[in-house]
């Protein structure tokens, strides 16, 4: 079965071509089932695939062609893979799917319906090929795809001038990180001739030393681009401006595909920042900072779309943690129980903001719980399972394993395990927040029409994975199954425990989480649910926090001070391009020159003969002169 993996994205890439060519020509029910039909068809493939695949038996390599072959240069079109990209390519796929049968009914009204699966699928494929590269060249080719299509997707309604700007913004900041990627991989191949991920990984620890002045300077321009793309520190800014595209579009953005290509490019390149000790330090410290920072801007905020957008640049923090302390298959593990509890929030999101008029303000919701079961416990779940609810969610598992390790692993510290466990209470608080001022109180808004099966059905089966994905990787304290970890053993080093570290502080570690997360929910019931007055009193006396928190640190403002208005200011200066005026000059002298000559050549013989006789005087002057 491996030797289909070809058409794993293959077949998006196909989807997306037809709509492009089509699109206009099919009815909206044949655009979705070529658009759904693609992705489920990949995924399908990705799990038979996954059943025959053996990782003890080795990764599979599969060349399609020869790419390039330039001086040395020869990086072809094939693919890799192993556990770890096996993992991606299920996610993407699966939850992929999932958010393609969902957006057939989503945005069964759009005129750009056929235009927005088309984005969908080349979206996917894309991702597809970042992840199953088995060259940094191809991957840098998926890792600009994605970037594109979340432009055109973000961007999607257009007419409205915010959402270009949002576009734009998430494309300009993310050149950022990419062009330090870029210049990485410059690097990467004058240092071992080739850009084969393999070749690399292998041949670094022999050529570089442990803190070799190269491997750091590599480790931090990719870091470079895995900030970027994964909206971390200090390029965190575009994702909830990102939150102007439609829902589906966020689901796919935040659970499955590109904020996760940062975790992915670390956690591939692992070996250059294991020789590169401090990068990977600045990792886990990027991580534990913009968890934080993320963290509590989701306290504020009131848009239902933003809090996720915020809490999902806090999730991915955790991840960024987790790879900067070693736990690199903690990371993939939370990567994947995110995938599926985010994705079910933003669905989520979006089916009560169309339920209610495309309204988004959460404090204009209320007395949802009993109008909308389906959508009222399938989101409970999902933010069950972000909050980390104890025991009973996925996202406990995954979550606490970040926090055990932050605190027990030999790279961690008392100062990120206590980063992680704030950022656990504060999550628990502003997702509970969320819950109980949507769909608990007062009714502020009518219900206009119900969701049908397409946007439940997928919304069914994300909370089923956010309730039963965890038990694949279960702690010390509760039973020791490590499945998920040993599956990624071939790919990823396991995690090296301090010699500390014993069983008994496991249960005093999971203790305190456990607690301040149920502290964390009883507060949100306490302040937006049991005595709501008390909330905006607490607001008010925090007018100043309050706002910091709400725009985000202030990073956009500053980002508009010192780069945005001296570049207006240039540019406005610049208006008319003095460069061009020298080539314009140069245009000019020319126009009046050939005016000049032209007049010369007016075809009156009368002027041709005096011309003739002008220049015999002058000649004949000239030779009697010299």
């Amino acid at each position: 079965m491996t030797e289909l993996l070809w058409i794993v994205p293959a077949l998006p890439f196909l989807g997306a071509f037809v709509l492009i060519i089509l699109g206009t020509k099919l009815s909206r029910s044949a655009a979705a089932f070529v658009g759904a039909g693609s992705v489920g068809l990949s995924a399908l493939l990705v799990l038979l695939i996954g059943v025959n695949f053996v990782p003890t038996s080795g990764p599979f390599r599969q060349v399609l062609w020869q790419w390039i072959d330039v001086a040395g240069f020869s990086p072809s079109f094939g693919f890799h893979l192993d556990s770890l990209s096996l993992v991606f390519i299920f996610v993407i796929t699966f939850v992929g799917f999932l958010i393609h049968v969902y957006s057939t009914e989503f945005m069964a009204e759009d005129e750009g319906f056929a235009r927005f699966f088309a984005y969908l699928n080349l979206f996917v494929a894309s991702m597809l090929i970042l992840v199953l590269a088995d060259n940094l060249v191809l991957m840098y080719l998926g890792w600009e795809g994605v970037g594109l299509c979340s432009y055109l997707l973000i961007g999607f309604w257009y007419e409205e001038k915010k959402n270009g700007d949002a576009a734009r913004k998430a494309f300009i900041v993310t050149r950022v990180g990419d062009t330090a990627m870029a210049i990485g991989l410059f690097m990467l191949f004058d240092a071992f001739g080739t850009l084969t991920i393999k070749d690399i990984l292998t041949q670094a620890p022999q050529v570089w030393s442990v803190g070799s002045q190269t491997a750091m300077a590599i480790a931090f321009l990719l870091l470079g681009g895995a900030v970027g793309k994964s909206a971390q520190l200090p390029l965190q800014t575009w994702l909830p401006d990102a939150m102007a595209g439609p829902s589906p579009v966020s689901a796919l953005i935040h659970a499955a595909t590109m904020v996760t290509a940062g975790v992915y490019l670390i956690a591939r390149m692992h070996v250059i920042f294991e020789l590169a000790p401090t990068a990977q330090l600045c990792v886990g410290i990027i991580g534990a900072l913009t968890l934080l920072i993320a963290g509590f801007s989701a306290l504020t905020q009131f848009d239902l779309k933003r809090v996720l957008a915020y809490s999902t640049i806090s999730q991915i923090g955790y991840m960024f943690l987790a790879l900067g302390v070693g736990a690199w298959s903690a990371a993939i593990f939370h990567f994947m129980i995110h995938a599926f509890f985010k994705a079910l929030l933003f669905l989520g999101a979006g089916a009560v903001i169309m339920v209610l008029h495309h309204e988004h303000d959460m404090f204009k919701m209320g007395g949802l719980k009993n109008k909308l079961p389906v959508i009222y416990w399938t989101f409970l779940i999902g933010s069950a399972s972000l909050a980390a609810l104890p025991f009973v969610t996925a996202g406990f598992y995954s979550k606490d394993n970040i926090l055990w390790l932050s605190f027990a692993g030999e790279k961690g510290s008392i100062w990120f395990f206590l980063a992680a466990l704030i950022g656990a209470f504060v999550t628990s608080i502003y997702t509970f927040r969320m819950v109980f001022i949507t769909f608990f109180g007062e009714a502020k808004t009518p219900i206009g029409h119900h969701a049908g099966p397409r946007i439940t059905i997928p919304l069914i089966i994300l909370a089923v994975l956010s309730l039963v994905g965890g038990f694949i990787e279960l702690p010390h304290t509760l039973g020791h199954l490590e499945l998920f970890s040993d599956f990624l053993k071939p790919v990823l080093p396991s995690v090296v425990l301090d010699d500390g570290a014993t069983t008994g502080m496991e249960w005093i570690i999971q203790g305190v989480t456990m607690v301040l997360s149920l502290v964390g929910i009883y507060l949100a019931y306490h302040f937006y649910l049991k005595k709501p007055e008390l909330a905006p009193q607490l607001k008010s006396s925090l007018t100043g926090l309050h706002q910091f928190w709400f725009t985000g640190w202030g990073f956009d403002s500053i980002y508009d001070r010192v780069f945005v208005r001296p570049f207006v200011f240039l540019a406005t200066v610049n208006k008319r391009d003095a460069i061009d005026k020298v080539y314009s000059s140069i245009v000019s002298a020319t126009d009046f020159l050939h005016g000049v000559f032209a007049r010369t050549q007016g075809g009156i013989l009368r002027w041709y003969i005096m011309s003739m006789v002008i220049g015999a005087i002058l000649i004949l002057t000239l030779g009697l002169l010299l």
